[in-house]
């Protein structure tokens, strides 16, 4: 906050009406006015200048430094990452690597249950942590209705599966993201991270069970109970691992890798006494098998990340570009004119350092892996960037503004009015707290966006009711994650991946129960958790 008072009215109530106006106007664009995401973006962020400027007297400069520092934050690290990521699965689909890993998943077994554990569960949950946006729910339902899932059903128990993921998609970014908002009490990413510990293993545990249960009941969770826990130890034994001692970055590409293969090893010994088909009648898909040394190339690019994103979010890396760090001299750091403030005493800093970012790493495993290809070259990886660009501007820029109206709020003094307002709920706001983030992700369709916006809120409402910043933020991120199973924009995409488009309404009808089901069950859970930690 760089303005002197963030109760211009001298009635909270007001005050908190008016700066919410910004927050419930982006809503109405996307829900009543129908506005495409971008438009419903400027709109919002033209009636927060008017209202930071006008009613809570942000200075002009500050009002511009925070638009320019959120468009440049959502081009580095975010629009890095999110660019690089799909740039580098498109070079694996392209030198052939990605069509042997679909393989390699597809030959383990001929269980139908087994094959949802390791395509809607496991290799969701990796494919949203490399690519995200989309690319997870769109691979995974094809590749379940070539294996013998109806559409709607395969699209359906992959939006299902995706909540598990959807908290740490594309290198993490829903999380990281935090790192770019000065939240208040210093709240970080890590922090937010280790947060998610005491509430996302247990979505991840529930998932795969569900996933069973919705195509075989009580009878086909009986049966595959050994292959369930062989999917669940590692993932989530690895997703607590990593939250807690590195961070957001690796959650959904190590987690869902150890999975996978310990459910292929697992599944040489174990087979289902009964081989659950869902269509007994229909011919199965035939699958190329390859060998070992096909396997281990098409997975390479994958690994290649893993080792590098390991790199880069270990102490010792980070630790070689702080103040007195071996490479601090490449941060280069630079204020932002005219956002010189009397309350903070600074103007609004940012800092340049490519060398750092997560997107350097993808970008390194990109290069790699067109070296080692006989498929691809530079030239034809540079038309696949061009081509992920073509794609990806738009969402960027979007994110872009939404940061730019994150910094806004925050500066002018509007999200501390806001989380004034909302603290008089009391100790029931950590019960209302995933809705938060649950309608911000229904509006949005992204759970990187709806923590931009919401996340501020979540950490100014906390000191208010007693809690931890970091747990409400943690909540504002699963409510999200399971907002995702509903979300129009997820709809979409699964609906147009399994050529079901004018069916959105059927399969939102599907994945409803379940959101609404999980929803509630954090409600409850993040308001215990409050009491506990407050």
């Amino acid at each position: 906050m760089l303005v002197e008072n963030f109760d211009p009215f001298h009635n909270l109530a007001i005050s908190a009406l008016v700066a919410s106006i910004p927050i419930i106007l982006f809503l109405l664009c996307l829900t009543v006015f129908k506005m495409k995401g971008i438009y419903a973006a400027i709109t919002t962020l033209v009636v927060t200048l008017v209202i930071a400027l006008a009613v809570f007297k942000l200075p002009v400069g500050i009002a511009s430094g925070g638009i320019l520092e959120g468009f440049y934050q959502g081009i580095l690290p975010i629009g890095f990452i999110v660019m690089m990521a799909v740039w580098l699965y498109k070079v694996t689909v392209a030198t052939g690597q990605f069509s042997i890993v679909q393989d390699s998943i597809t030959t383990i077994s001929e269980d139908q249950r087994i094959q949802l554990l390791l395509i809607g569960f496991a290799f969701n949950a990796f494919l949203e942590g490399v690519a995200g946006f989309g690319v997870p729910i769109a691979i995974c339902a094809v590749l379940l209705i070539q294996l013998g899932f109806k559409p709607l059903q395969a699209a359906m128990l992959c939006l299902v599966g995706n909540g598990a993921a959807g908290a740490f998609g594309a290198i993490g970014l829903p999380v990281s993201v935090i790192d770019t908002l000065a939240l208040k009490g210093d709240v970080t990413a890590l922090d937010v991270a280790q947060a998610t510990n005491l509430s996302l293993p247990i979505l991840s545990i529930i998932v795969p069970f569900l996933l069973v249960f919705i195509i075989d009941g009580f009878k086909g969770i009986k049966e595959t109970l050994p292959a369930i826990i062989v999917t669940i130890v590692p993932f989530v034994v690895l997703q607590v691992f990593f939250n807690q001692f590195f961070g957001p970055e690796l959650v959904d590409i190590l987690p869902p890798l150890a999975s996978m293969g310990a459910l292929a090893l697992f599944s040489k010994k174990f087979q289902p006494k009964n081989i659950f088909r869902l269509n007994t009648g229909e011919e199965k898909m035939e699958v190329q098998h390859h060998s070992f040394k096909e396997v281990v190339y098409a997975w390479s690019p994958f690994i290649i990340l893993t080792i590098l994103v390991l790199i880069w979010s270990s102490k010792a890396f980070k630790g070689l570009f702080l103040e007195d760090g071996a490479l601090s001299f490449m941060n280069i750091k630079f204020g932002i004119p005219g956002t010189m403030n009397d309350i903070s005493g600074q103007p609004i800093m940012l800092t340049f350092n490519i060398l750092n970012q997560t997107g350097t790493a993808l970008l390194i495993a990109g290069i790699i892996t067109v070296l080692i290809s006989s498929k691809v070259n530079f030239k034809r990886a540079g038309a696949l960037f061009a081509e992920a660009f073509k794609e990806l501007w738009l969402p960027i820029l979007t994110i872009c503004f939404i940061l730019a109206i994150a910094k806004v709020t925050t500066y002018g003094g509007l999200t501390s009015a806001m989380g004034e307002g909302i603290s008089k709920t009391g100790a029931a706001f950590p019960f209302l707290s995933p809705i938060l983030g649950w309608i911000g992700v229904f509006m949005t369709g992204s759970v990187t966006n709806n923590n931009a916006l919401f996340a501020p809120i979540q950490a100014s409402v906390a000191p208010q009711v007693g809690t931890s910043g970091a747990l409400l933020v943690g909540a504002n991120t699963a409510g999200g994650a399971i907002a995702k199973l509903i979300s129009p924009q997820s709809i979409a995409i699964a609906t147009a991946a399994v050529k079901q488009v004018g069916k959105e309404s059927e399969l939102l009808k599907m994945t409803l129960k379940y959101s609404v089901g999980l929803l509630i069950f954090w409600c409850i859970w993040t308001f215990i958790l409050s009491l506990i930690l407050g």
